[in-house]
């Protein structure tokens, strides 16, 4: 035998000969494919994540802001604190909001939780 044979291992066929086995083609290729698999769970559970939890949470917001856009003087609206009152006087960035017969304070557009439809009181 020559010195490549004795360093490479040997595999006996099933005609009962021993040969040289090429190690490295042996074993299967490792190539992009497996590294990518690895990653493709990871990246399928991201797109499902987004799709069921970031993108509904995204449109629910805008609704929000176009709800807080729109809302003028005399309605009734509910904070995120759990005051409920009286639009008086639609600012800029505030709403000064009537909670009694009175009073009144100054609430900011980003406090208001939801507009209350129905009869003013």
């Amino acid at each position: 035998m020559n010195e490549t044979a004795q360093s490479m291992p040997a595999v006996t066929t099933t005609a009962g000969t021993t040969q040289p086995v090429d190690t490295p083609s042996a074993q299967p290729q490792q190539g992009l494919l497996s590294g990518m698999g690895g990653f493709l769970p990871i990246i399928l559970l991201f797109g499902i994540f987004y799709f069921m939890m970031i993108r509904p949470q995204q449109r629910k917001e805008k609704e929000r802001q176009k709800m807080i856009s729109e809302l003028r003087a005399g309605r009734r609206v509910s904070f995120a604190g759990g005051l409920i009152g009286t639009i008086v006087e639609a600012k800029e960035q505030t709403f000064v909001i009537e909670i009694c017969p009175g009073t009144t304070v100054e609430v900011a557009r980003g406090a208001v939780a939801a507009a209350i439809d129905g009869e003013q009181k």
